[in-house]
C-alpha cells in the first residue's frame, strides 16, 4: 500500500497517496503552491479555477520546451558520436 502524506494546496487539506517519498511529494506541492501564487500575483484574474487552470499552462509550456530542449541535446549528441565513429581507428582510445 502507497504511504499516505498530507498536502496543503490552495489552503485545503489534500491527502496523496504516491511511490514518492513523503518529501518528494510536500516539494510538488510547494511547487505547485508557488507557481499557483506567481500566476495570482501577477495576474488580475480573482477565480481560483482560472488562476489553477493557468498556472498548469505555464507549467505545461516549460515542461514542453524542456523536453524539447532534451530532445535537441539527445540530436546533438548523436550527431557528435556518429563523427566519433566516423575517426580512423588510430585516433580511438582503445
Amino acid at each position: 500500500m502507497k504511504p499516505a502524506v498530507q498536502v496543503t494546496l490552495l489552503g485545503q487539506q489534500y491527502t496523496v497517496r504516491s511511490d514518492s517519498a513523503p518529501d518528494e511529494v510536500a516539494e510538488v506541492a510547494a511547487f505547485v503552491n508557488s507557481r499557483i501564487a506567481e500566476v495570482a500575483s501577477s495576474s488580475r484574474v480573482v477565480d481560483t479555477m482560472n488562476t489553477v487552470v493557468l498556472a498548469l499552462l505555464n507549467v505545461a509550456g516549460d515542461y514542453l520546451r524542456l523536453q524539447e530542449s532534451d530532445r535537441r541535446r539527445e540530436e546533438r549528441l548523436q550527431q557528435l558520436l556518429a563523427r566519433l565513429d566516423e575517426l580512423p581507428q588510430a585516433f580511438k582510445a582503445d
